[in-house]
């Protein structure tokens, strides 16, 4: 990538295409373009098209952004398991003829391969992809890897018969609160690219535009006691028992940097027309040194963009948001809420980044909530410059609970939504939230009653570390579950029992596979109900991060200790509240000394046989290794 800024012109394709939500009456995909140019889509079984309608809605948020939301429906269902493709022309012009990297798989080829595998084979997974993920690694031959170019590897070396069903992206996608200082760079020239007319930020002297304040935004933080609570929570590196947080100097603000940042972590278009030299601006050593670093971890994770790029364009992918796609912590407890949302600025910040989420994520995973008219008051939202109007859309987007979904698929796709519905802790505002509520979980159970078996997605282990679970109830217990980022699901006790009576109830499906983040180490569960004659299988497969990692010493630490003191045998395993459940842990078959934890960056692949079951669990990481998690029958608790 070059270090000077490149002057021609935007070429028409600026992210995308994503492959969305696939059935078998309809197709969806996501593109963001330059110009309003005319489109048209063909969908094609060996080289024959197929009949089809495509309806194609735009949402201009630029003079040089257009964002193009495809659906095609077909006249006859799609023929399950076969080689499909589709092209995709701008002006009449293949997109993959116009990119300046191969988009295909099939050498000079114009169209996309596909496939819908409604039967379930495998699945692709992962969570937490931080752009400038290791900066701070002193071993300059160590890379950070990108597990979107590890599932790029994947389907280049399987024959399209055989690829995954589709891929879940279960949370932190961007991480809108931890951005490295030359990613606000970037952002702020793709702004300026894209000709983005940004609003008023609430609070704030002048525009973002004339001041970026690298490593230093909190200074737009109007000071005030009840600003200066939000301030700690949203902008200051808190230092925590369990691990330390990067600094969030660089929170995005506005709603053209949240939507600059989706194209610039998906697509490496944007980045042949930017400059990473360090901003003169930047005039303190510390931030100097910082930069530096951060900027080769960022031309790293640009060298892996046209994978990225290429790996969603041929598979179906299902997205959830999780803390980071918005800010840290978001909604961890009442007491936050009632800040956070208490003042202008942080409620436009929040409110910035589920409008990003909507129109980069959300609508993909459940098309047909969002009709024509939805997308044009996005569309008028986004481009007014009259705050109540903005405002208020953004209320809307906050009041919205309708973010969970699920895919016809065999087994069921269920995705949850483990943030916006969330159970507010009855003795204090400052304990953790459940991640569900009582009526969430009550239509989660509806959704999934009577069926052989279900893949459910939770952006948080649903069954976590119990050590690091019992170092988080400790830091609740003294009123500070925000130091340790205490929400787990046991954390709740009205949530914890839900849980378990979700997998206690008559009519609940015999195996569940659940896939889950967020905690940016890997590992798998086999779990069983003590005491229940027809208990049903549960399988919890944790695959994190996509390029993120715990830090390495401690998270060894952690392994051991709680080997240690929750063995099977261990009293301390009556203390918990899944004592009624056999956990027993598979280890990595790259483990030395029967660690059960693995700790790199890659994305989870999940094989099931006919019936639902996981029939091997491995992580693809770097260098295109596999490391599978291998069941142990005498290790549980």
């Amino acid at each position: 990538m070059s270090t000077e800024a490149v002057s021609q012109a935007l070429a028409p394709i600026i992210a995308g295409p994503l492959l969305r939500k696939l059935d078998s009456d309809s197709l969806h995909l996501w593109l963001a373009t330059s110009c309003d140019s005319a489109i048209d889509v063909t969908i094609f079984e060996n080289e024959a098209a197929l009949s089809q309608k495509a309806d194609i809605q735009t949402v201009h948020l630029g003079r040089k952004l257009y964002l193009k939301f495809i659906k095609v429906d077909f006249e006859k269902p799609l023929p399950a398991d076969t080689p499909l493709a589709y092209e995709i022309n701008i002006d009449g012009a293949p997109i993959a003829q116009i990119l300046e990297h191969d988009l295909n798989y099939a050498a000079e080829s114009t169209k996309t391969e596909f496939i819908w595998r409604p039967k379930v084979n495998s699945v692709l997974h992962g969570s937490c992809r931080k752009a400038h993920y290791g900066y701070h690694i002193q071993d300059a031959s160590r890379k950070a890897g990108d597990g979107l170019v590890e599932a790029d590897h994947h389907l280049r070396n399987t024959q399209i018969e055989q690829w995954p069903s589709f891929m879940v992206l279960s949370g932190d996608q961007i991480y809108a609160d931890d951005v490295a200082g030359p990613m606000l760079h970037a952002i702020r020239q793709a702004i300026t690219l894209l000709g983005i007319e940004e609003e008023a930020i609430p609070n704030a002297e002048q525009p973002l535009s004339e001041q970026p304040y690298f490593y230093q935004r909190e200074a737009l933080l109007p000071q005030s006691d009840q600003n200066d609570e939000l301030n700690k929570q949203f902008f200051k590196g808190k230092k925590k028992p369990v691990f330390t947080t990067d600094t969030a100097h660089n929170h995005l603000m506005s709603f053209a940097e949240v939507i600059c940042m989706y194209l610039l972590v998906w697509s490496p278009t944007l980045w042949r027309h930017i400059s990473l030299e360090r901003p003169d601006s930047i005039n303190k050593e510390e931030h100097r040194l910082r930069y530096d670093k951060e900027r080769k971890a960022i031309e790293e994770f640009v060298e892996g963009l046209p994978q990225v790029q290429r790996v969603l364009a041929h598979i179906p992918s299902a997205m959830m948001f999780d803390d980071h796609d918005v800010t840290d912590d978001w909604n961890l407890t009442a007491e936050w809420e009632q800040t956070a949302f208490g003042h202008p600025l942080s409620k436009r910040i929040i409110g910035n980044a589920l409008f990003g989420y909507l129109l980069c994520q959300g609508w993909g995973n459940n098309p047909t909530q969002y009709d024509h008219a939805f997308l044009k008051q996005a569309e008028t939202a986004a481009l007014t410059q009259e705050a109540q109007v903005r405002d208020t859309f953004i209320d809307e987007l906050l009041a919205y609970d309708q973010w969970h979904y699920h895919w016809d698929t065999q087994p069921k796709l269920v995705v949850l939504d483990t943030r916006t519905r969330r159970w507010r802790s009855e003795k204090s505002f400052s304990n953790p939230s459940g991640l569900m509520d009582w009526e969430a979980i009550t239509d989660l159970q509806q959704d999934i009653k009577n069926l052989d078996s279900v893949i459910l997605v939770s952006p948080a282990p649903m069954f976590g570390v119990k050590l690091i679970e019992a170092i988080q109830k400790v830091f609740t217990w003294i009123g500070k579950p925000l130091m340790v980022d205490a929400e787990n699901w046991m954390a709740h006790p009205g949530s914890a029992y839900a849980l378990m009576n979700l997998f206690t109830h008559a009519k609940t499906p015999t195996n569940f596979v659940i896939l889950s983040g967020d905690v940016h180490y890997s590992f798998a569960y086999d779990i069983k109900l003590r005491g229940h004659k027809s208990s049903p299988n549960i399988w919890q497969i944790t695959s994190s991060g996509l390029r993120n990692e715990f830090p390495h010493d401690l998270l060894e630490w952690f392994d051991r200790l709680n080997r240690w003191l929750y063995a099977p045998w261990s009293p301390l395993n009556l203390f918990t509240k899944r004592r009624s459940l056999r956990i027993s842990p598979r280890k990595p078959d790259n483990a030395d000394h029967g660690e059960r934890l693995l700790n790199h960056s890659g994305i989870g692949l999940v094989t099931l046989d006919a019936k639902g079951k996981p029939i091997d669990i491995c992580q693809l990481c770097g260098h295109q290794k596999a490391v599978h998690f291998i069941a142990s029958k005498r290790d549980s608790a």
